[in-house]
């Protein structure tokens, strides 16, 4: 038999070599193509663009809060002088999220969920786990070998991204899925980390068997949930529990400290930053409601809503930037920023009383995958202190079929003023004392939680539905 040798030239061999680094947690050297001044360059750079697209939660004191329970941890662990950030991003799914250079982010769905800080800190600890063994670093550094992007892509294509600026690194990081292996080391540092700050770590436990019981909480949101991003086994919880020790009984909880730092943050989706009701978008905070077609999936970040048809063969996206610009001047620079934008034709009217500068552009693709050019509707909308710019986009073949269904879309955008559209509000969680006599099911019913909730809210007290809560123990509603 024949063998085929592969020879890989000594250039090659030196620059893996070179590339070649000590993990900080195991040291052992390990492929990596991204140096710690180039993470804290990425991380600085994602954080950027995280913050901008999904929005941080509005409250100093909880945001405080959460930063001093993350910095107890960062003198236990193994890249302490990395300088450490932590946020609130202001979405109901339940996660948490690390990306490179030492960014750290909650959702307020994972903090309403969490019972302690012992549970929150848990969290904390994990994904400073997957930091400092530079999880993230490694799996973009096997990407850049193997030539696979991240795996986020855009709705259409490579141009779609051009025009409409959705895609980022930043982003993607999110949506990494980790594997088994970096998932268990990280929870083995989240424990290890959280005991050497003074914390329980049957924290990770508790939080565990809560996520397993409620399931993955993604529901329509535009971030994934915990789940599935940090794939849960019984084997991984099984796992965690083999580490606790007998003196980990008398460490840290503090549950009624934790349930008093998050007693009123908004629980769900948010109305006051936009809402969906009968095949209408409605934001209350900017006094703005326009219509879509029935079956299209809408999104709604803080940067941007975007619009997808139920084949996935076009998408529609609407941002707001603040600006005095002349429209036509805006709708100019605009353009010269789209690389390989062509502008086919422009007009201007007034939608429902609003100024309105609307362009047609080609845009020609240059990725390797690229098989035909784009087409592209950019409506820029005057509307007070800020330009709207409505975007839609399909390739050349179907622009002229959904063409009628951007122009109705655009249309539609106009000033809302019903004050029942305008007033909505969310729900908070709420902290109260049990009184020793209710059960579970009855206070609920008795401060009027809606009941769809009783199930979730169950798992996140902890108690079954018919049970009763002593008296002076903390119980989370949701009014």
């Amino acid at each position: 038999m024949k063998t085929n040798k592969v020879w890989i030239p000594g250039c090659l061999v030196l620059a893996l070599l070179a590339a070649c680094a000590v993990n900080p947690v195991t040291g052992k050297r390990e492929l990596s193509l991204i140096s710690e001044q180039q993470e804290l360059q990425l991380g600085a750079e994602s954080d950027a663009q995280i913050r901008g697209q999904y929005g941080i939660y509005q409250d100093a004191a909880l945001e405080s809060y959460i930063t001093k329970l993350g910095r107890a941890l960062v003198p236990h662990s193994h890249r302490p002088q990395l300088p450490y950030h932590f946020a609130v991003i202001d979405d109901p799914v339940v996660n948490a999220f690390a990306a490179p250079g030492g960014y750290v982010y909650l959702t307020r769905g994972i903090l309403a969920m969490a019972g302690s800080e012992a549970e929150i800190v848990s969290v904390l600890g994990h994904e400073l786990g997957h930091i400092n063994a530079r999880h993230s670093v490694r799996r973009m550094s096997q990407a850049v070998l193997t030539q696979i992007g991240l795996g986020l892509g855009s709705i259409l294509s490579e141009d779609f991204a051009k025009v409409s600026g959705l895609a980022g690194v930043g982003a993607q990081l999110l949506f990494l899925k980790y594997s088994r292996d970096d998932e268990r080391q990280a929870d083995a540092l989240g424990v290890q980390y959280a005991r050497s700050a003074g914390y329980n770590p049957a924290g990770m436990v508790a939080f565990f068997e809560s996520l397993e019981r409620l399931g993955d909480l993604s529901g329509k949101g535009s971030l994934p949930g915990f789940l599935s991003t940090h794939p849960l086994t019984k084997e991984r919880i099984q796992t965690t529990k083999a580490m606790l020790t007998a003196d980990d009984a008398g460490r840290f909880e503090n549950r009624d400290l934790y349930l008093k730092a998050v007693d009123n943050i908004v629980y769900g989706d948010d109305p006051r930053q936009g809402y969906v009701e009968a095949n209408a978008f409605y934001h209350p905070d900017m006094a703005f409601t326009f219509s879509f077609p029935a079956g299209w999936k809408l999104q709604n970040t803080a940067a941007q809503v975007v619009l997808t048809s139920p084949q996935e063969d076009c998408a529609f996206w609407l941002q707001a930037e603040k600006s005095a610009e002349d429209l036509s001047a805006y709708a100019r620079k605009k353009l010269a920023g789209i690389e390989g934008g062509t502008l086919l034709q422009d007009q201007s009217f007034k939608i429902n009383g609003l100024a309105s500068y609307h362009q047609t552009i080609d845009v020609t693709g240059q990725g390797q995958q690229q098989t035909e050019a784009t087409r592209a509707r950019l409506s820029y909308i005057r509307k007070a202190d800020f330009i709207y710019t409505c975007g839609a986009a399909a390739a050349l073949s179907t622009f002229s079929r959904r063409d009628p269904e951007f122009s109705r879309i655009v249309k539609s955008f106009e000033t809302l003023r019903d004050r029942t559209k305008l007033d909505r509000r969310p729900k908070r969680l709420k902290i109260m004392k049990g009184d020793g006599r209710r059960t579970l099911e009855a206070i609920f019913q008795a401060e009027g939680v809606a009941k769809d909730l009783w199930p979730t809210l169950a798992v996140m007290n902890a108690l079954p539905l018919n049970q009763t809560p002593a008296a002076g123990r903390p119980v989370k509603v949701v009014r």
